[in-house]
């Protein structure tokens, strides 16, 4: 069996050496097309590497002042300060440096309300009344006990009492 001699005829030579050029062209061709995609696709991923990136940056700032607001309005929703007013203390003849020491033992006695949620500190209401009507105070011999009269739940708790004598 043998390979007819085909390449010796000039019409196959034309066809071989169109179908090698055609190649290089079609070759080339895509080279191109190829090239020009690329170019196009990584610019378009550069693009959106730029917009991910500033996404990123306001994704922080916004991430950042929701945490700050948030420790704002935790702020506000917790009992930050105790103020306690002795309102009758003058009817007992009581110095300034007196009605001091004893709102501030009251002051004492309510610390642990510091920093905690409004809502748990008004469901203990009643326990804040016990805590300070329960308390004795002896003063030159004399038993006092207070009562409270006012209750004002905030970021500050306000509370105003009277003093009187124990029987």
């Amino acid at each position: 069996m043998r390979i007819p001699p085909h390449y010796q005829q000039p019409t196959w030579q034309r066809f071989f050496a169109g179908a090698a050029i055609g190649a290089i062209i079609s070759w080339g061709v895509f080279l191109f097309i190829y090239g020009v995609n690329q170019e196009k696709h990584s610019t378009i991923i550069n693009e959106q590497k730029q917009i991910i990136q500033e996404l990123q940056n306001d994704n922080k700032i916004y991430k950042e002042e929701y945490t700050k607001l948030n420790k704002e309005a935790q702020k506000k929703l917790t009992i930050q300060e105790i103020n306690v007013h002795l309102t009758n203390g003058d009817r007992f003849n009581f110095k300034e440096f007196r009605i001091n020491i004893i709102e501030n033992k009251i002051k004492e006695d309510l610390f642990d309300l510091v920093a905690k949620d409004i809502e748990s500190v008004s469901s203990n209401q009643l326990l804040i009344e016990r805590t300070i009507e329960n308390r004795t105070f002896d003063i030159e011999g004399k038993k006092y006990h207070l009562e409270m009269i006012k209750l004002v739940l905030h970021t500050t708790l306000y509370i105003e009492v009277e003093i009187s004598f124990l029987d």
